[in-house]
């Protein structure tokens, strides 16, 4: 079993949204490590940080699963997407996605609390520089995060 922090906007899909939806289809990643990670890496029933970006308080809102393997993500091929992508052909589609199913709503974790914490200091997310939506957690860090939150271990 993997762990990975997935972004999103909360005014795209929040936490609440996803919840409330059940499973969500991790529509509009755009840069290719991140999609690398969901096409060679992740698995059904890896775990995943719900990430609040792009917002008043970014950080850790909730918990989730990957509920599917990679497929092809549609909005590539919608001329009326923000997603478009007129050089992605349907016989060898660029972007992918997976589908996450939503598990559980915790205190937001922010940024500012991620950083004091001298165990999470490797996250990738907390190096500077750092933009993809999709980054891999490791065990020990998501263990810390599931404290943080007051979870069990």
């Amino acid at each position: 079993m993997r762990y990975w922090l997935m972004k999103s906007e909360p005014d795209e899909v929040s936490i609440d949204d996803a919840l409330q939806q059940k499973v969500v289809a991790w529509v509009g990643v755009r840069n290719y490590q991140a999609r690398n990670f969901m096409r060679d890496a992740m698995q059904v029933g890896d775990g995943v940080l719900f990430y609040h970006s792009s917002c008043a308080e970014p950080g850790i809102a909730g918990l989730a699963e990957v509920a599917s393997t990679a497929y092809p993500d549609p909005t590539q091929f919608d001329a009326k997407s923000k997603y478009f992508d007129p050089k992605s052909k349907q016989e060898e589609p660029r972007w992918i996605l997976v589908d996450v199913r939503a598990t559980k709503k915790t205190r937001l974790i922010n940024l500012a609390e991620l950083r004091d914490t001298p165990e999470l200091a490797e996250m990738q997310i907390l190096k500077r520089g750092n933009r993809l939506s999709i980054t891999p957690i490791s065990p020990d860090e998501w263990q810390t995060i599931l404290s943080l939150a007051g979870l069990k271990r």
